[in-house]
């Protein structure tokens, strides 16, 4: 009885101790509230035929980052991703992004794999209590999937890696309306009409209104075609509209189209291509259906001055979607808004259309500054949020100030809308007052802790053995974990922190390449994820209850301070 008590209970304590040991993976030294990461992103998938379905089961708390899901093929092909819109999230350091708090399911279409073929899945999330996990990468075995001729193939995942431009197709309609009313365009509207009718024949309102439109259609032909053919080119070159060159390249484009806005100069075809054009669309017989249809089609080629900069913009929306159908349908709604004016002229006669003047100018100017926005966008992915922010800012004080001195020349009433534009232009000059009187004052008045920096295990093991009888403080820093800023932001700074670190040997590593040297060092730590510090004893070895995962204020971060054995 006895030596059966004893293998018993012997028993209870090796189980004991297997629990214990696996449990001090995760909890004793992390002294976490926080899961592993298959815990609170399950990742799963399956495959039939060419369908194949990625899934996350996310776990209460926390969210995987939209624009950190990339699937990359290898020895197969496959449809651009299409993910899902995520929920509005923003933070002090990123600013405005997109994640998935819930379970995410994504198709994924294989167009041809062949044997041994892989997807590589790579993804990162956050817990919302304030602790974020370095980049994940799974690999997905596939099934053989024979080639499909009849879809456009791709080698990589262009579509899910770029943020859509902040557009819709339908502001393709009323920026084809703004177009038709700036000073190269508007006047020329009495002229085609007169040329539409063919002379002095009446015809009836039905008869006017199908001219018109015809007329109109032919006009969306030509730009529909060039939508479609973009998109399909976009296919291809998605990948490589996210090349920093590509997009500082393109600002400059913008920026010398929204130049022509303002004036400084002209683009339009050369002299000699447009008159044959013109003067093959005069050969066209007016008043007859077929003839106004041609004339439409060949007055989408001749591109006004007013109309290359707004209609370049347009296209690299089409090229960057991608989507066939959306690129048609984007091109035929500009032209058709630029054919309203038309239709209505056409129909009732030069009364309707408003007297030039300057303020046909100031549209012309106005679209400038919507197009100015565009390289401000694509730039904000080079130079990043912070010099993005003052770069709006720049562009929306270069905006508001146009629009209060056009105030300026109005009376009366209009004295509230040059209040308005200068507390508007005011408020949008903020980051620029920061930046210049702010900011810089602030950075230069924080002392930051005087880190030594280590990359390895290694490194960490030399500069434990040269703490000369000191405890030590590892700082797991990366630059995708905002917790970690909050760190240095609000609590590193404290004045009675840095006293009480001030006999301590600091160390951080930056993990943010999750390189494979970083990833072993977390694996050496075993570290579950960002922000985690860890406290070493003079004799380089871990205190026990002293790691710190999460978070923690100025004030708590003391209190855990005092909580270290000296």
């Amino acid at each position: 009885m006895a030596a059966r008590l004893s293998r018993l209970m012997g028993l209870c304590l090796a189980l004991l101790f297997c629990f214990s040991a696996h449990a001090n993976i995760f909890s004793p030294n992390n002294n976490s509230r926080f899961v592993p990461v298959d815990q609170a992103f399950g990742f799963d998938f399956s495959q039939q035929g060419n369908k194949l379905t990625l899934s996350w089961k996310v776990k209460d708390g926390y969210y995987l980052y939209r624009q950190q899901i990339h699937v990359t093929p290898q020895k197969a092909q496959m449809a651009p991703l299409a993910l899902p819109p995520g929920k509005p999230h923003e933070d002090e350091f990123y600013g405005k992004s997109e994640i998935y708090p819930q379970d995410l399911q994504l198709p994924v279409t294989l167009h041809q794999a062949d044997a041994g073929a892989t997807l590589t899945v790579t993804y990162q999330g956050c817990a919302a209590a304030g602790f974020c996990y370095p980049p994940e990468t799974r690999s997905v075995p596939l099934n053989a999937v024979a080639a499909n001729s009849d879809a456009p193939a791709v080698s990589a995942q262009p579509s899910q890696q770029s943020t859509p431009l902040p557009f819709s197709p339908l502001w393709a309609l009323l920026i084809g309306i703004g177009v038709a009313f700036t000073p190269c365009v508007l006047p020329m509207y009495p002229l085609i009409s007169s040329i539409i009718l063919g002379g002095q024949r009446r015809y009836s309102a039905g008869r006017l209104f199908a001219l018109a439109m015809v007329y109109v259609q032919g006009m969306a032909l030509t730009y529909t075609l060039l939508g479609m053919v973009v998109a399909a080119a976009g296919l291809r070159f998605q990948a490589a509209l996210q090349h920093p060159y590509v997009l500082i390249g393109l600002s400059v484009l913008f920026i010398v189209l929204a130049l022509s806005m303002f004036g400084l100069f002209s683009l339009q075809l050369p002299s000699g291509l447009q008159t044959r054009l013109t003067l093959w669309s005069n050969r066209q017989q007016g008043g007859s259906l077929p003839g106004v249809f041609m004339m439409g089609a060949l007055a989408g080629l001749i591109c006004s001055p007013c109309t290359t900069a707004p209609l370049s913009a347009i296209l690299l929306y089409i090229a960057q979607s991608g989507n066939l159908w959306a690129g048609a349908g984007t091109l035929w709604l500009y032209a058709f808004g630029m054919g309203l004016p038309l239709i209505a002229v056409t129909m009732f006669g030069n009364k309707l259309l408003p007297k030039s003047g300057p303020w046909m100018q100031s549209v012309k100017e106005g679209f400038g500054f919507v197009i100015l926005a565009l390289p401000v966008f694509l730039l904000e992915r080079v130079v990043g949020d912070v010099w993005g922010l003052r770069l709006w800012s720049l562009l929306g004080v270069a905006f508001f100030a146009w629009a209060f001195s056009l105030s300026l020349r109005a009376q009366g009433k209009w004295r509230i809308l040059q209040i308005v534009m200068l507390a508007a232009a005011l408020v949008a000059a903020r980051p620029l007052q920061d930046w210049a009187f702010g900011s810089s004052t602030t950075e230069q008045s924080v002392a930051h802790l005087p880190f030594k920096t280590v990359a390895s295990s290694e490194q960490l093991d030399s500069a434990l053995q040269q703490a000369q009888g000191r405890i030590t403080m590892v700082d797991l820093y990366a630059d995708w974990c905002v917790a970690c800023k909050e760190f240095e932001k609000y609590t590193f700074s404290d004045q009675g922190v840095q006293a009480n670190l001030a006999q301590v040997q600091l160390l951080q590593a930056n993990v943010t390449a999750n390189s494979p040297q970083d990833n072993a060092l977390l694996q050496h730590l075993q570290v579950l994820g960002l922000p985690t510090i860890l406290f070493f004893d003079a004799q380089g070895k871990e205190i026990p209850d002293s790691r710190v995962t999460g978070f923690l204020d100025a004030t708590d971060f003391r209190a855990h301070l005092h909580n270290l054995p000296r």
